[in-house]
């Protein structure tokens, strides 16, 4: 296994115990196959959300809506039509958030988020984090850090679930940053563009929301 993602991690959990000797199988082998609903699927509404996040401007939702629409209108496959309206209905129910519920006041500074970081070893397996976004700020007279990652899936995830993707990037900032700022667990955020759930390191730290990496990962050492 060269990596697992959060998203295989929780797939795993979803299945019963026969469909998951096979699922355990395939991700040795690196053969995991991509959801219809996943991968590149909700690029679209990721990347327009994500940058409209980093610049704190809606308006990059509305252009992407709009571009989307016209892809619509020449698409003939009826998979890609409705692949494009279920990012499209993603971004409209994104206009009503408030995005300064999950960024600090002060100004942010964007990292760089290099390849090579972007793997953790828990338990003897390489866990993947790749966060939308990494950010620094200073608060308080205080150097701190903070990560948001906007995910989808078709349904959506529950909220335990969407609990492992802000663990994951508390984790990470602990591993590479925590020398030079401090990790703030309030801004660990995780947000469901499907269902509009949300979910901080916080939460967990405070046993509102159960830890499921370590427990996940123990049960797929187990096959």
């Amino acid at each position: 296994m060269e990596k697992i993602t959060i998203k295989n991690l929780i797939d795993f959990r979803r299945k019963n115990e026969r469909t998951r000797i096979t699922f355990v199988n395939n991700l040795k082998k690196e053969k995991v196959p991509q959801e219809s609903s996943g991968g590149d699927y909700w690029i679209s509404c990721l990347s327009a959300i994500a940058n409209a996040y980093k610049y704190e401007n809606k308006d990059l939702l509305e252009e992407k809506i709009e571009l989307l629409r016209e892809k619509i209108n020449f698409a003939k496959d009826k998979r890609i039509k409705d692949q494009f309206q279920r990012n499209i209905d993603v971004l409209l129910n994104f206009q009503d958030f408030d995005l300064q519920d999950i960024r600090p006041s002060s100004e942010l500074t964007f990292l760089k988020q290099p390849k090579l970081k972007s793997i953790i070893d828990i338990g003897g397996l390489n866990i993947q984090s790749k966060p939308s976004h990494i950010f620094s700020f200073s608060e308080n007279n205080s150097e701190e850090i903070g990560g948001v990652w906007f995910v989808a899936k078709l349904n959506g995830f529950k909220k335990a679930e969407l609990g492992m993707f802000a663990d994951i990037i508390y984790r990470y900032l602990k591993k590479h940053y925590s020398e030079d700022f401090y990790v703030n667990s309030k801004y660990c955020t995780a947000i469901d563009l499907f269902n509009g759930q949300e979910v901080n390191y916080s939460e967990i730290e405070n046993n509102e929301i159960p830890t499921l990496i370590d427990s996940t990962i123990e049960e797929i050492k187990g096959f």
